[in-house]
């Protein structure tokens, strides 16, 4: 009975030896969970809660402002507040969010009226530099009313006063008579005065 099984020779031996090893797979690179660190809203960190990324209170209290939401929460509520801005638009949370701020801060600074009180006293300032104004105004329509009134009663008497009368406008007696007074003395008008009255004694203490 024949032997089944075959002797290997040696050259299949050798190109067995020789041959080239499958090489491994490379594995996959490990894959890193990206992990995202969300700072909590000055709300969430005062009422010590997790902040989501769909907080409704941290567009309008970041972390860097947190007494803005303790004044808030102080007079309204974190409950009231996170309602109010749920029942409002987005384009109208932050004048919302603005206004519950006010109104807090004037609570706590006047507990009675609060920002009425801050609203009264407006008012009244208004009210004050109003008529102040208008008697400002009162004034000048006054100093404006004095001012015309004296140009027209300057404009009548320069209309009623009559123009200066000019030498050549006056009659001849008048003339001569102002003639008369610019003579100036001199040793012909002597001469002349002397032969006029006969006597030159009168006139000897004027020339000494």
């Amino acid at each position: 009975m024949e032997s089944t099984d075959t002797k290997s020779s040696p050259t299949s031996t050798l190109l067995l030896s020789h041959s080239p090893s499958p090489s491994p797979s490379p594995s996959p690179p490990p894959t890193v969970q990206a992990h995202v660190v969300v700072t909590p809203c000055a709300a969430c960190k005062i009422l010590r809660r997790r902040c989501t990324q769909k907080c409704v209170l941290a567009p309008y209290f970041p972390p860097s402002d947190p007494l803005k939401f303790t004044i808030a929460h102080r007079i309204f509520g974190a409950s009231n507040i996170i309602k109010l801005l749920l029942d409002l638009p987005d384009s109208q949370r932050a004048d919302a969010v603005s206004s519950l701020v006010y109104e807090a801060s004037a609570r706590i600074r006047d507990p009675v009226y609060g920002c009425a009180g801050a609203i009264c006293q407006l008012q009244k300032q208004i009210n004050e530099l109003q008529a102040e104004l208008a008697k400002t105004q009162a004034e000048l329509v006054n100093i404006h009313c004095h001012q015309t009134n004296l140009v027209a009663l300057i404009c009548k008497e320069l209309a009623q006063t009559p123009p200066p009368m000019s030498s050549s406008s006056l009659l001849p007696e008048h003339r001569s008579l102002d003639n008369s007074f610019n003579i100036v003395a001199t040793p012909q008008s002597y001469q002349g005065y002397t032969s006029l009255f006969g006597d030159s004694n009168i006139w000897d203490p004027l020339w000494t």
